[in-house]
């Protein structure tokens, strides 16, 4: 009797398994399509917050895809359409909505001048890939203006780039500019020309930014010299 109890809950264990493990699933795939949506929901508004405030009239949309890797950008080419993309690797240095609206605003400085002029755009993406380090670092000044126009806090530009763009050994040979360079550039610029928000620096106990500071202290001696001497010569920040 005992046996034939036995066998009857291990038939039944192996035939329920299996149910239960596809309820449980079903509720964790239904748990991340709400925080997707969430998330998407958030990329969105403050995306077109931004375009709204800057009075930019090119149709830019927003979408956003958890997975790590780019390579979908090369298999669908509907993706390259006026679409910014944020991929899941991006999102998660992302900490309060100054920093996702400074990442969405590097993008879409980026993404607006791809767009725009003459053959839509292709002659100023063919500018931009000649010139990629010049462009880098103006596209992080007009993403500054983006955030400050949409009342966002630009300082969250400094955190943001300081713990999710890795510093190389140097750019001689690189497309891109030494993230140091980047963040001298762009404190130097919020510096001159919003220096209120530096005034009232929100970010001043931010650990990202601190650690900015203690890293950049040479490149804002530079700067504080340029102040001093009352110089118009551009520096040259390591």
């Amino acid at each position: 009797m005992l046996k034939r109890i036995a066998k009857f809950i291990f038939t039944a264990t192996i035939i329920l398994f299996p149910l239960c493990c596809s309820a449980a699933d079903e509720n964790f795939r239904e748990e991340d399509l709400k925080r997707e949506n969430v998330i998407q929901t958030k990329i969105s508004n403050t995306g077109v917050s931004i375009l709204n405030s800057n009075k930019i009239d090119e149709r830019i949309s927003f979408a956003y895809d958890k997975t790590e890797a780019k390579e979908k950008l090369k298999l669908d080419k509907a993706l390259l359409t006026r679409q910014i993309i944020i991929y899941g690797y991006d999102y998660k240095f992302i900490e309060d909505d100054n920093e996702l609206a400074a990442m969405l605003s590097r993008r879409i400085a980026e993404g607006y001048r791809s767009y725009s002029g003459a053959f839509n755009g292709r002659l100023s993406s063919l500018k931009m890939k000649a010139a990629p380090k010049k462009y880098q670092l103006v596209f992080d000044k007009i993403a500054v203006d983006y955030m400050v126009r949409a009342g966002y806090n630009p300082i969250a530009m400094i955190t943001f780039i300081n713990k999710s763009c890795p510093q190389k050994r140097n750019d001689t040979i690189s497309h891109e500019n030494l993230t140091s360079k980047r963040l001298a550039e762009i404190y130097e610029y919020i510096y001159t020309k919003y220096p209120y928000y530096l005034k009232n620096n929100d970010y001043f106990n931010n650990v990202h930014y601190q650690n900015f500071l203690l890293t950049s202290a040479e490149n804002r001696k530079l700067l504080q010299n340029k102040i001093k001497s009352g110089s118009k010569e551009k520096l040259k920040y390591e």
